[in-house]
C-alpha cells in the first residue's frame, strides 16, 4: 500500500446525500457512449421525456451493472481525498510560522533535524495514547527527526486539567520536567484530579503547589487559547493530527505508515 492511500484510509469522508448530483455526473460519464461523453452533457436542457428516458436508461443499466455504483462512489471519495490533501498542503504552508515557532511549544527529537512532526493532542483521546509509544519509538530509531507538541484539549474537564498542568509545569519547571509530565499524564489511568496531579509532582521532584498556582495564569490560558486558534484555522478538529513536513495527517497512523510519510517527505525534499 502506498504512503498516499494509507493517509486516504487514515481520513474518512462519508457520502452525504447532497452528493448525489456529483455521483450521477459520474454514473453518466460511466454509462453515457463515448460519442456523448465527448460533449457537453446538460441534463437541464433535455425535455421531460428525454429526462424520463434518460432516467430509465440509467437505471435499466445499474440494475444489470450494481458494481458501477460503488465505483462511482470510490472515484468521488478518491477526488474529495485528493482535493483535501492540497488543501491541507495550503493550510501548513499558511500557518508554518505559527506551527513551527510560536515560542512556548516543547521541541524534542533532533534540533537539526531534517523533518519536523508537529502533533496536535489530547492527554485523553485514545488514539493519541494508541499513538504516543509509536512516535516515541519513531523518533528514537529515526534519529533525524524534529517533534513539536501542541497542547490541543477539546475532550473536557479532564482534558483541560491535564494540559493546564502540563503547560504549567513546563513554566515553573522547565521543558525536562514538561516532557516527564506530558509522558505520565499522556500514560495516565483514572482522573487526573488534585490528588493524582499532586502524587505525580512529588514522585517527579517538583513542586506540585507552584504549578497547582500557575495552572489559572493568563499565560497558561493565552497558550491553549493560541493553540485552539490555530487548530481552527487550520481546519483541525480532532486528535491526534500530525503536521509531517508539509503533509497533514488527520488521525492515528501506525508507526510503519508514519515512517513512511517521513521518507516521503525526505523523497521530496
Amino acid at each position: 500500500m502506498t504512503v498516499r492511500e494509507t493517509r486516504q484510509m487514515t481520513t474518512r469522508y462519508t457520502l452525504p446525500f447532497a452528493r448525489g448530483a456529483a455521483v450521477a455526473a459520474l454514473l453518466a460519464a460511466t454509462t453515457l457512449p463515448a460519442s456523448a461523453q465527448e460533449t457537453d452533457f446538460d441534463f437541464s436542457s433535455m425535455t421531460e421525456t428525454q429526462q424520463e428516458a434518460f432516467g430509465e436508461a440509467v437505471r435499466a443499466y445499474l440494475m444489470e451493472n450494481p458494481q458501477v455504483i460503488m465505483e462511482a462512489v470510490s472515484v468521488l471519495e478518491q477526488r474529495e481525498q485528493e482535493q483535501q490533501a492540497a488543501r491541507d498542503t495550503d493550510l501548513v504552508a499558511d500557518y508554518s510560522e505559527a506551527l513551527l515557532d510560536d515560542g512556548y511549544s516543547w521541541v524534542g527529537g533532533n534540533p537539526e533535524g531534517d523533518v519536523t512532526i508537529v502533533e496536535f493532542f489530547d492527554y485523553r483521546c485514545g488514539y493519541c495514547r494508541r499513538a504516543f509509544p509509536e512516535v516515541e519509538e519513531l523518533i528514537e530509531s529515526d534519529g533525524n527527526i524534529r517533534i513539536i507538541l501542541k497542547e490541543f484539549p477539546i475532550l473536557g474537564e479532564a482534558s483541560m486539567t491535564s494540559a493546564r498542568f502540563a503547560i504549567a509545569t513546563q513554566i515553573v519547571a522547565g521543558d525536562e520536567a514538561y516532557k516527564q509530565v506530558h509522558d505520565s499524564l499522556v500514560t495516565l489511568e483514572g482522573a487526573p484530579d488534585q490528588t493524582t496531579l499532586s502524587r505525580l509532582g512529588e514522585t517527579l521532584g517538583l513542586d506540585a503547589d507552584a504549578i497547582f498556582a500557575e495552572m489559572g495564569s493568563e499565560e497558561v490560558t493565552r497558550r491553549i487559547a493560541e493553540t485552539r486558534a490555530l487548530a481552527q484555522s487550520m481546519q483541525i478538529s480532532g486528535t491526534p493530527t500530525f503536521i509531517v513536513g508539509d503533509e497533514m495527517v488527520r488521525g492515528y497512523l501506525p508507526l510503519d505508515g508514519m515512517r513512511d510519510v517521513v521518507e516521503e517527505q525526505r523523497g521530496e525534499g
